[in-house]
């Protein structure tokens, strides 16, 4: 049986359609190298998403590679349940050198979804030993996506994803986002808009009781939704509102850490202090599974007491072969200046995309660093979007093949309003930028034929 044939009989793919498959050919991808990918048909792709947001030191880095074989054949597994081992006790040392303010402990899982599910049981925890047993609930912002395990589903703030799984865990409740598009009476004054977009959250805590809330998560640049930087001072006043009330703030930085932002961890970046932080990924730029929940030394202390247990973990957490292959991607990444390649290059990136408002279709650009969206409108003067039926049509009958029979995979999506995602791998540059442009122009202009 050829690979296409057996992945269409036999592989369960994630976020598929798997009734679509045994009348259209599974693309299967055979190998990486820089910025680009090639399918079994000898085509090659551009990777405008770096895998899922992952491959910050692009495809084909053969160091890494290396390095997972040295160290398989050093020690290929052991658990740290109760033990450790010298990769995964010096990734944690790196990390924490690296991560801002006082967040200095990391508890190592395999995803980001479960970095997040932990965070949510060690807030619990928390407000349990220090005498606050009713702080459970979690706030969150609408359309965000947090991942897909039970706990970590109920923060995400996309009920469509949800729905076929509930009931959820519960106390998962949602306030406004920061999309600026879809607030154009702020337009004129994003101070004033971070202001209000921060206090719904206060008004949140104080409507379920701040006696109950034990957590705010937030990602740096909302992912969900396209891409939705922070307004000026937004989350300076959402740590004051925190720090009012005694509830954690949590930055989820599954996409947004190494490099994403041209910053190791994007909350510098944009003035966020968080007492947890999650991260993903980027780590090990895709070369072996890793994440990381990393927890501030006030939220530590308690654990820290006697007889205090965190009764928690995964097989493969802080996995060997995984915290090797990360140390090396951070020395990759620090050698070849990746940050600042990110920092001198977004402005030519967003110049770049943004030479696509001349059509019609195109509503918005909007992001940071190598992480940018463009939205897609039906009507450019009432700013208006897409029915059911045409972003059925647009988002998963079109574009998806369209841009992938061009030369180039991103992300279209419409978990919230329309739009199509690029994160290419931080060792793009302008010419990457162009061909990004150039199709996604191709693409549309045949696109706005069919909406």
């Amino acid at each position: 049986m050829d690979t296409q044939s057996a992945a269409a009989r036999h592989l369960w793919m994630h976020f598929s359609r798997m009734g679509n498959y045994p009348d259209s050919p599974v693309p299967v991808i055979t190998r990486g190298e820089g910025v680009h990918v090639w399918d079994d048909r000898g085509r090659r792709i551009l990777d405008g998403l770096a895998g899922l947001f992952v491959v910050q030191a692009g495809h084909g880095r053969r160091e890494l590679v290396e390095v997972a074989a040295q160290q398989a054949n050093e020690l290929a597994y052991f658990p740290i349940w109760g033990y450790a081992t010298k990769p995964a006790a010096e990734l944690a040392e790196r990390l924490a050198h690296l991560a801002p303010g006082d967040l200095n402990r990391v508890f190592f899982t395999t995803g980001g979804g479960e970095a997040v599910e932990s965070a949510w049981k060690v807030a619990k925890q928390y407000f349990k030993l220090t005498g606050k047993p009713g702080k459970h609930k979690v706030i969150s912002r609408a359309v965000a996506y947090h991942g897909t395990p039970h706990g970590a589903l109920a923060i995400t703030g996309l009920p469509a994803m949800k729905k076929d799984f509930e009931p959820l865990a519960p106390g998962g409740h949602r306030v406004p986002n920061t999309n600026l598009y879809r607030h154009p009476e702020f337009a004129d004054d994003l101070e004033a808009f971070g202001r209000w977009a921060a206090d719904r959250i206060e008004e949140a805590i104080l409507f379920e009781g701040a006696d109950t809330v034990a957590a705010v998560v937030l990602e740096p640049v909302q992912n969900s939704g396209g891409c939705l930087t922070p307004p000026p001072g937004y989350f300076e006043r959402v740590r004051e509102i925190c720090d009012r009330h005694d509830v954690l703030l949590v930055a989820d930085e599954v996409i947004c850490a190494f490099g994403r932002h041209g910053a190791t961890f994007a909350s510098e970046k944009f003035g966020l202090q968080p007492d947890l932080l999650t991260c993903a990924k980027g780590l090990s730029s895709g070369y072996s599974p890793i994440a990381a929940l990393i927890a501030s030394d006030r939220v530590m202390e308690p654990f820290l007491g006697p007889k205090v247990g965190f009764p928690h973990g995964y097989t493969f957490g802080g996995h060997p072969v995984s915290a090797a292959v990360a140390l090396a991607n951070l020395d990759l990444m620090e050698r070849e200046g990746l940050n600042q390649r990110v920092l001198d290059n977004q402005d030519a990136f967003r110049a770049t995309l943004g030479k696509l408002l001349d059509l019609p279709i195109v509503g918005d650009v909007r992001g940071d660093g190598y992480f940018w969206a463009v939205e897609l409108v039906k009507d450019k003067a009432t700013r208006e979007t897409f029915n059911a039926d045409e972003r059925e049509r647009l988002v998963r009958g079109f574009l998806p093949g369209a841009l992938f029979d061009r030369g180039l995979y991103c992300r279209p999506d419409d978990r919230g309003d329309v739009v199509v995602q690029f994160a290419p791998p931080l060792i793009a540059g302008q010419a990457e930028f162009d061909e990004m442009e150039q199709i996604l122009r191709d693409a549309l202009l045949e696109a706005q034929k069919l909406v």
